[in-house]
């Protein structure tokens, strides 16, 4: 073989040459190694240039590989690749940390600002049942991860509603900054079966039994008549000030809540239960009509169906239903009267408030 130097003749075996002493084989060029979480250089053969490497993300393959995807920047020289790579890391680290508790805050800030209280509240209670998952990247995060924590924290259909609920707004805030999230993939999360009874309304002897009460002298027996009357939510009554009261009008103003109808729409007051509400002003004329916390209204709300003794176990909402249910069938309300009166946006919603007895029944099929 010839020397790759002095060109002389030499044995074929040889890795010096005897003459000149030059190495005859070229060993392999090794990429130079750091720390991991420190990127990487190496030579690209190929461009014939240094590489400045990191790595930016991770995601899984439908056969549960990791892919990881890279940032890259070539260079003539190693060590302005090596200068690079440190920078790219200083970038890297002080970008967001894309995490669920990322993205719950500009959820926060954003959309979920123009919620009603209530919802608000309940969403932030579903966002803390997922505590496990805060800190982890949104891409990172399977649907199995998902649906774990959901079953493990909800047993019941709508809390576990409320967590899709803020998973889905999560994702689509995610899936903005990157297209390889997938933004409907809470909306393949398995919720627990939905066992909604139906709300029993009061019967017209239950409705007797609070008007003899209150006429005997159980102030108390106010709360369910009047919400069984104007067909007010609990809240809604819980939250009543004297000035949103105009009785010469026979309506209350700035009460209602959780809807966009119900907080636009006034509520209308029937005359039955003018002298009722009088009473209640006269006593609190400044400040709420129910000055107390959330148990003890309904510690007082049921008490009052104690007092006037009603066995049943009727709750507050059940008022509600009484309302729609004694326009829709005793009085024979046309829909669309029901709907203003209960501030529902479609007259749908009967067939949720409105339930019909068997005797109603009986009534009915007797008129055929």
């Amino acid at each position: 073989m010839i020397c790759v130097k002095c060109q002389r003749n030499i044995q074929d075996d040889s890795i010096f040459c005897c003459y000149c002493g030059r190495k005859q084989s070229k060993l392999p060029r090794k990429n130079p190694k750091r720390a991991n979480g420190l990127g990487s250089v190496y030579f690209d053969e190929q461009r014939k240039l240094w590489v400045a490497q990191i790595v930016t993300g991770r995601r899984y393959t439908k056969d549960n590989k990791i892919r990881f995807s890279y940032k890259r920047q070539f260079f003539k020289s190693r060590t302005d690749a090596l200068k690079e790579v440190q920078q790219m890391e200083v970038e890297e680290n002080t970008a967001p940390d894309f995490t669920l508790a990322y993205y719950f805050k500009t959820y926060e800030d954003g959309k979920m600002a123009s919620l009603s209280h209530d919802k608000q509240k309940a969403h932030r209670i579903a966002y803390n049942r997922l505590k496990t998952l805060w800190n982890r990247p949104v891409k990172d995060l399977t649907i199995n991860d998902l649906q774990e924590v959901l079953s493990a924290s909800c047993g019941s259909y709508y809390p576990a509603k409320d967590m899709r609920a803020v998973l889905n707004a999560i994702y689509r805030l995610a899936a903005a900054d990157d297209r390889t999230i997938n933004p409907s993939l809470p909306s393949f999360l398995h919720l627990p079966k939905l066992d909604e009874t139906q709300v029993e309304p009061f019967t017209e002897d239950e409705q007797l039994q609070l008007w003899y009460s209150y006429e005997s002298g159980n102030e108390n027996a106010a709360v369910p008549l009047i919400m069984i009357y104007t067909g007010m939510m609990p809240g809604e009554m819980r939250c009543l000030t004297a000035d949103m009261i105009d009785l010469d009008k026979q309506e209350i103003a700035g009460a209602g809540m959780k809807t966009s109808e119900r907080i636009k729409k006034v509520i209308l007051i029937p005359n039955d239960v003018i002298p009722l509400i009088s009473d209640l002003i006269e006593n609190h004329p400044e400040g709420l009509l129910f000055p107390m916390s959330e148990q003890k209204f309904y510690g007082m709300y049921y008490q009052s169906l104690k007092d006037a003794g009603i066995t049943r176990h009727l709750t507050p909402y059940s008022c509600r239903h009484t309302t729609a249910t004694v326009l829709a069938i005793h009085e024979n309300v046309a829909p669309q009267t029901l709907q203003r009166v209960m501030r529902w946006k479609s007259t749908r919603m009967m067939d949720r408030y409105v339930t019909p007895s068997d005797q109603d029944a009986r009534k009915a099929v007797n008129k055929i």
